[in-house]
């Protein structure tokens, strides 16, 4: 689908193209690629870049365009109702008044960033001030996926306090892929960004704006990396807990099993069909099981004394 939109104290979508609007494409068909291609000059071979799912942040230059793929968050809820996060590949585009931005994958950044310029009746962008203010909504889109992993974090660990379960052990291994994904796509898009301020220096941009940018992808990256480290660590201790309650029930039933050897051998030596000088006794089927008694007692007191226990 391609859309325009074009600022009139908020962005609002027209019918045509008029200089200066914003083409916003979203999961496009193989015809109105040719049509961004034949009426704008819009170089296809970056923009299939972007088809890619782990197409990684980039910038290039052709001729008069300026071209930057850059890793936006995005959610999805699979079958058993859990939240998935995700990055994704989003293409900008700019050369003169045209600016294209174009996305196959399920994309609220962009839905996002209108709905908040509107609501705060933002100034009208300059071309590369529009290209910023996408990467600074990306970058708070990060942070408010983070939130939400770091809530998930904390009810997960609140459940596994009660019980050491797969599941929760799971969905902990999940949310630390779902963090070195955002990492990774925020190291690419710092790498990105670092290449943008170089052209930007012979441009006129809002100076402003882009120590936003800098400073929300530099708070993302390092929120999303101690909460790797964090997760991290949880997940050694978890470890380190499982394998210490293993060796607890081992050493339980390593006592119980030399406990019950005693009355067992007792069993089974007065039990043998040989002589053995009790076959007449009329107590001697009580002497064994009292003997029995007292030396698996006396087993397992000397066992506590030893702390084994």
């Amino acid at each position: 689908m391609i859309a325009f939109w074009k600022y009139d104290a908020g962005y609002r979508q027209v019918g045509e193209w008029e200089p200066g609007c914003w083409i916003r494409v979203a999961n496009p068909t193989p015809e109105e690629l040719l049509v961004l291609e034949r009426r704008w000059g819009v170089p296809l071979d970056f923009v299939h870049d972007a088809e890619d799912a782990e197409e990684r942040p980039r910038l290039d230059q052709d001729e008069d365009w300026l071209m930057l793929i850059v890793r936006v968050p995005s959610s999805s809820v699979d079958d058993d109702g859990d939240t998935q996060f995700h990055t994704r590949p989003l293409a900008l585009l700019m050369r003169g008044d045209v600016f294209v931005s174009v996305s196959f994958f399920a994309c609220d950044v962009l839905a996002d960033f209108v709905a908040w310029s509107n609501r705060r009746r933002q100034p009208e962008r300059r071309r590369y001030d529009l290209m910023l203010s996408v990467l600074l909504s990306s970058s708070v889109w990060y942070l408010k996926y983070l939130k939400q992993m770091n809530v998930m974090m904390k009810n997960t660990e609140e459940r596994l306090e009660q019980s050491m379960d797969n599941e929760e052990l799971q969905k902990l291994m999940g949310l630390g892929k779902h963090l070195i994904y955002f990492i990774t796509s925020l190291r690419g898009n710092e790498m990105v960004l670092m290449r943008l301020k170089k052209i930007l220096r012979t441009v006129e941009f809002d100076d402003d704006l882009l120590d936003d940018v800098e400073i929300e992808m530099q708070q993302a990256y390092d929120t999303a990396t101690i909460y790797s480290k964090i997760l991290d660590r949880q997940q050694s201790a978890y470890s380190s807990i499982i394998g210490n309650n293993m060796n607890v029930i081992m050493r339980t039933l390593t006592v119980i099993t030399i406990i019950l050897m005693v009355p067992t051998g007792i069993a089974g030596f007065y039990g043998m069909n040989v002589p053995n000088g009790m076959e007449a006794w009329r107590w001697g089927f009580v002497f064994s099981i009292l003997l029995s008694i007292v030396l698996s007692v006396a087993i397992y007191a000397y066992l506590k004394r030893k702390r084994l226990i």
